[in-house]
């Protein structure tokens, strides 16, 4: 009986260690649990925070990167026209120079007069009007424009090309107004893509102050004058003062008028008992005498003067 009762009496201990120690055993993986519970709790809060950290870095990024933009390169249109090769002419030392007084560079529509300076034609006489500038044309068939522009500054009117260009009226009859789209192909006759003759162009001119007229025909005497007097004369010719064929033309209201492929506008600056001056764009350069009066009067001799 003692010895039954001293194994239940150690049972009855075994048995309440072992409780205990499953008890303890479940505390610790209790424990292990909230740890790698909070360890990867603060492992997500980190990573939160690093991706919230890069978006700002590349937004930042972004915003300090500079836009790139490519502006669009104007395209020239190509021609094949076998015309003479321009070459800048220096004046010679005979030519007897016309200079303009200065001139006002403060845009205006109200004319500066210029003050008539003559030079007696003589046996061999020559003249030259210096001070005047152009400038190349912006658009394929933007001559009239370019030249009127120029010879505008000349007299001290500020015009920019294209807000002129743009005043043009619109017709199948270039006597009227410019005929087809001014980024066409040079050398095509109405009504595709062709020009304007002096009249509209004059016209236009006159309503910026300038006192322009329009005349067809001109005579070489009277172009002389011009040049003689320090006035540019504006003149319509074929190509770059090359000779060329008139061709009939009957507009739309039944006008007949007289145009030419390669219609071109350029000014005269001075002549030569033998040759002409003239300024084409920016490029200045001397036509024969005989060479100029064919291609100028393809298109009947027509010009603008300066008439106060």
């Amino acid at each position: 009986m003692t010895r039954i009762s001293q194994w239940r009496t150690t049972s009855s201990k075994g048995g309440k260690q072992v409780g205990k120690d499953r008890r303890l055993l479940t505390l610790e993986l209790m424990l292990v649990i909230c740890l790698i519970l909070l360890v990867g709790i603060v492992y997500l809060l980190i990573r939160s925070l690093s991706e919230d950290d890069q978006t700002q870095m590349a937004a930042l990024a972004v915003e300090k990167t500079p836009t790139l933009t490519i502006s669009p390169t104007a395209t020239h249109i190509p021609t094949e026209t076998p015309l003479p090769t321009v070459t800048d002419v220096p004046p010679s030392a005979s030519t007897t120079r016309v200079v303009p007084p200065s001139l006002s560079p403060t845009p205006s529509k109200t004319p500066v007069p210029v003050p008539t300076r003559y030079v007696s034609p003589t046996a061999g006489g020559s003249a030259r009007i210096e001070g005047i500038k152009g400038y190349s044309q912006t658009l394929p068939l933007s001559c009239e424009a370019s030249a009127a522009t120029d010879w505008a500054a000349f007299f001290g009117v500020q015009i920019d090309e294209l807000d002129f260009q743009s005043r043009l009226p619109l017709s199948d009859d270039p006597e009227k107004g410019f005929v087809g789209n001014v980024e066409g192909s040079w050398g095509q006759i109405p009504p595709a893509p062709y020009g304007v003759h002096a009249a509209p162009v004059a016209l236009l001119l006159r309503s910026f102050g300038l006192p322009a007229k329009a005349i067809s025909p001109l005579s070489w005497d009277v172009l002389q004058g011009e040049i003689n007097a320090g006035n540019p004369v504006i003149v319509w010719v074929v190509g770059h003062v090359v000779r060329g064929t008139p061709v009939p033309y009957i507009s739309s209201e039944g006008h007949r008028i007289t145009v030419a492929r390669y219609e071109h506008t350029v000014m005269v600056i001075g002549y030569s008992e033998d040759s002409v001056t003239v300024l084409d764009g920016k490029r200045v350069y001397n036509r024969s005498k005989d060479y100029f009066l064919d291609s100028w009067g393809v298109l009947g001799n027509m010009a603008i003067v300066y008439r106060p």
